[in-house]
């Protein structure tokens, strides 16, 4: 059967079904890593498996080549049934060089797969990371099923016949690594022909050579020896309906544009490119035909401010952004709180402080968001647990934002910025549409407009949109009084302001927290927010399976929090909270409702796996998860003693 078919293999090779499997492609930043995975991904959404994919970029825009700070990598778990994650630990690993299985093996386990591009595995390409000898040629990867395939030879031998250049033959590697896997996978490579010629339609040399790579790839594993069986997972049984992958970023962006549809309004997108949030601009960008306006600005503050502006004239004002530059729009937020304007303020955490690492995760701008401008400036908080999830979370912040007449801050992460899955399409017409709330001057009498009046149920100020016959006021970052909004020094007046703007955020409608507790006995609590949803989740369910009585809730309102997360909390006998910051929410949580939070930490750049979390179930069960926690405080403290004294011995 050629590579046309279906991909069920020589008749050679044995066929083995499985429920899941989890891939990983490493390479160099310019092997195509992200592409490759980026269409076996689409190869299996089409095919009708569940997914969740973890992108890993490396942080330097160009590192040298074949070195370890260069290496890329994409994950994707696909299975027969619903998954919650990426998969934590890779049965297969394709490495297209040195670096990418130095980088990598130590997250393959024993037995694992591993692929590897031989010929990279050249003394000098050895040299870079550090090998003395060919670890191909030695017993290191004796514990691995080692499969070592020529690519960047057999690429260069498919294209020769077309003439292309050496350096366009051997970019196209990452295609024949597409193609094997496809063939051991049972993937048909149509759609990728397809997704090829349209990419490089305008350099037909580029697409031939690259689809003649596919298909040698997936020949190579047709006619080889060296694979004994091919694989097939079959599709998973999901909800019925039309679905398509989805990133978290781009679920975002879909939000946001329904969301300007739902309220009638025009959506002014004032941003800044930065990491990871810039996929958020690129999407907007493309659909102005839903009266979306996108504005590169110049920096952050410029961004927040034509958002601003672009609420005060009426429309939906939106700016994302990642931690650096959330601290640098501190001050104009204020300014939103102050004039009270709608505002959707989109933070993509990344690792920090500073510039930290831009494309690794975390979820440590929790206080920033919460606290970080000058005066008392309460915003709303909400956080998205998964890529989808980002698509309905964004909605709900834009109708919060405009009944409320308040900015609203959406914390995504890396994780589910970069990260997809499968979603399902949602039908918009059942949707509820979002009313602007806005003061017409036909609806008042002459003089009765007074643009600090609030609503006496949800507290939001009465809101015209300049130029409005009648409706005029003034508006700043000055202190209004209540009511007519002149600027007022008044200490009592100043105090009540203070309270209504926090009141008016405290009384936002949100619904209680959800708690998943089967047998509604369990003497633990795993609570979670953000990205950390599908390792918790998954480890429930792992320990669930083994008999373990354990509940899980997750936070997706941060600020207000739900009315009945305090009765929630002192439910539980043992609550534990992980999270990739140092205890922030943990910390929240203990002041507020004085209740004792077991708080897990990591700052790794990376999430948690499941693996991680039924430890810290299996801990926190045992009574000894604070030992854990004081490991490492311990070690952190031994290997600053350890690089204090090198550094005493030197000077």
């Amino acid at each position: 059967m050629g590579p046309s078919g279906n991909g069920a293999g020589s008749g050679a090779a044995k066929r083995q079904k499985l429920e899941k499997v989890v891939i990983r492609f490493a390479g160099d930043s310019g092997d195509g890593m992200q592409l490759t995975g980026d269409r076996f991904t689409t190869e299996a959404a089409l095919f009708g498996n569940d997914l969740a994919t973890q992108p890993n970029y490396p942080a330097e825009i160009r590192a040298p080549q074949g070195t370890l700070p260069g290496v890329s990598s994409f994950q994707i778990q696909i299975a027969d049934f619903d998954i919650l994650t990426a998969g934590d630990r890779p049965d297969v690993l394709v490495a297209m060089n040195p670096a990418a299985l130095k980088a990598n093996i130590g997250d393959l386990p024993r037995g694992g797969m591993l692929i590897v591009n031989s010929d990279e595995f050249t003394k000098r390409n050895l040299a870079k990371i550090g090998y003395e000898s060919n670890p191909l040629e030695t017993e290191e990867l004796s514990d691995y099923k080692v499969v070592p395939v020529a690519m960047t030879s057999l690429t260069l031998g498919a294209v020769e016949a077309i003439g292309a250049t050496k350096k366009d033959g051997a970019r196209a590697k990452n295609m024949f690594a597409l193609g094997l896997l496809s063939w051991m996978y049972g993937r048909e490579l149509e759609q990728s022909e397809k997704f090829i010629r349209t990419k490089f339609a305008k350099k037909p040399d580029v697409a031939d050579a690259n689809v003649l790579a596919l298909k040698a790839g997936w020949n190579y594993g047709e006619t080889t020896e060296a694979f004994g069986t091919t694989y097939e997972i079959a599709p998973a049984k999901l909800p019925a309906g039309e679905y398509r992958q989805i990133s978290g970023n781009t679920a975002m962006a879909y939000g946001i544009i329904v969301a300007g549809q739902l309220a009638d309004t025009q959506v002014v997108l004032g941003t800044y490119p930065i990491t990871p949030a810039s996929d958020i601009l690129h999407e907007l960008s493309k659909h102005k035909n839903f009266n979306i306006m996108s504005i590169q600005a110049e920096d952050e503050i410029a961004g927040i401010g034509a958002a601003i502006g672009a609420s005060y004239g009426g429309a939906l004002g939106v700016t994302s952004t990642s931690g650096p530059g959330l601290a640098l729009k501190a001050e104009a937020l204020g300014l939103a709180v102050m004039t009270e304007l709608p505002l959707l303020l989109i933070n993509v955490q990344r690792g920090g402080p500073s510039t930290g690492l831009p494309t690794k995760t975390e979820q440590a701008d929790l206080m920033q968001a919460l606290y970080g401008r000058n005066g008392e400036s309460p915003v709303a908080v909400l956080a998205p647990c998964t890529p989808s999830d980002c698509f309905g979370t964004v909605i709900e912040a834009a109708r919060i934002a405009l009944k409320y007449r308040t900015p609203v801050l959406v914390l995504s992460d890396g994780a589910i910025a970069n990260g997809s899955e499968p979603w399902r399409i949602p039908d918009i017409s059942e949707i509820a549409p979002i009313d602007r709330n806005l003061a017409e001057a036909a609806d008042l009498a002459e003089g009765e407009f007074q643009p600090y009046a609030r609503d006496p149920e949800t507290l939001a100020r009465q809101f015209a949109i300049p130029g409005t016959r009648g409706l005029e006021h003034r508006i700043g970052g000055l202190e209004k009084s209540n009511g007519p909004g002149e600027i007022s020094y008044e200490p009592a007046n100043h105090d009540l302001m203070v309270r209504l703007r926090q009141a008016k955020i405290d009384g936002i409608e949100i619904p209680d927290l959800e708690v998943d507790d089967p047998t509604g006995d369990a003497e633990l609590l795993m609570l979670g927010w953000g990205s950390s949803y599908g390792p918790i989740a998954e480890a429930v369910r792992r320990a669930r399976r083994g008999g373990v009585k354990v509940a899980q809730a997750h936070l997706r309102y941060l600020n207000p929090f739900p009315a009945n997360l305090g009765e929630v909390l002192r439910r539980y006998p043992k609550v534990v909270l992980p999270e990739m910051n140092l205890g922030q929410l943990a910390l929240l949580l203990r002041g507020k409702y004085l209740v004792d939070i077991q708080s897990v930490t990591k700052v790794a750049g990376r999430a948690f796996l499941a693996d991680e979390v039924e430890g810290i179930i299996d801990d926190a069960l045992a009574g000894t998860l604070a030992d854990r926690e004081n490991e490492k405080a311990t070690l952190a403290r031994a290997a600053a003693a350890i690089i204090g004294g090198k550094s005493g011995a030197n000077a």
